[in-house]
């Protein structure tokens, strides 16, 4: 049978730890109480005597031209069978003759420790029927997404974050605590930092697919520029320009 594929999004805390997640799926499946063959228990389908079970018609026809005569062949689908090769005189009550029933089925299914965006996961043997009586089903493919976080962004093994501080803690510095998948962390903003300033914690971002450590977390530092200043905030800031000799008063 055909293989078949279904989404599955887990959080970081999945990623993370590894685990069992449950995914459900609806597909085709062998009628049980057939087989597959689409005929009533205790009964079996018969050969199509318009195509001798092949499911094809072939229609032949010579045709002439002025360099000699050919034979062309025409072949289509038995009008008889539609193609299956058989006849089923009484057809199974438990899947009206298709040899399928729908099945709703939930799974389990094991999300390793580092999972990568888009891996797909195989389960053997959960995929579509074979077309064949008797035949093997094909396979599941379960496509891992990672669900979106508003603390973190992933990108691979790596988490990224953005903090907005005040101008008095970018040129002062500040420290700041800030979420990680292994806690609160700490975080020393050092004076005189400038926007978009990226800091860097080795070691604590998601473990890496297949065991080779951990990826890193990120701190994106925007300063934040006040819009409205209250009177006393507008004189210390002409004070500070003042100071610094880089403005004029107009």
């Amino acid at each position: 049978g055909e293989n078949i594929e279904v989404d599955l999004t887990v959080p970081l805390a999945r990623v993370m730890t590894g685990g069992e997640e449950k995914v459900r799926i609806f597909r085709p499946d062998t009628c049980p109480s057939c087989r597959g063959t689409g005929a009533a228990p205790g009964t079996k389908p018969r050969p199509c005597e318009a195509c001798k079970g092949t499911g094809q018609q072939t229609v032949s026809r010579r045709e002439t031209g002025g360099k000699g005569s050919m034979v062309i062949q025409q072949i289509t689908v038995c009008p008889a069978c539609h193609g299956r090769g058989s006849i089923i005189d009484q057809p199974c009550p438990a899947c009206a003759g298709r040899g399928e029933i729908e099945r709703d089925e939930t799974l389990s299914v094991t999300i390793p420790v580092g999972v990568e965006e888009g891996m797909a996961l195989r389960i053997p043997g959960r995929g579509l029927p074979s077309r064949e009586a008797g035949g093997l089903p094909g396979d599941l493919f379960v496509v891992v997404h990672t669900a979106p976080d508003t603390r973190f962004e992933r990108a691979g093994a790596d988490l990224w974050r953005s903090e907005t501080i005040t101008v008095a803690d970018a040129v002062l510095g500040a420290e700041l605590t800030v979420p990680t998948l292994d806690g609160p962390a700490a975080v020393a903003v050092p004076p005189g930092t400038q926007p978009e300033t990226m800091l860097r914690l080795r070691g604590k971002g998601l473990p890496e697919f297949g065991g080779k450590g951990r990826g890193d977390f990120f701190l994106r530092i925007r300063v934040e520029v006040p819009e409205r200043l209250s009177v006393e905030e507008r004189e210390l800031y002409e004070r500070l320009r003042a100071l610094s000799g880089k403005g004029r008063r107009r």
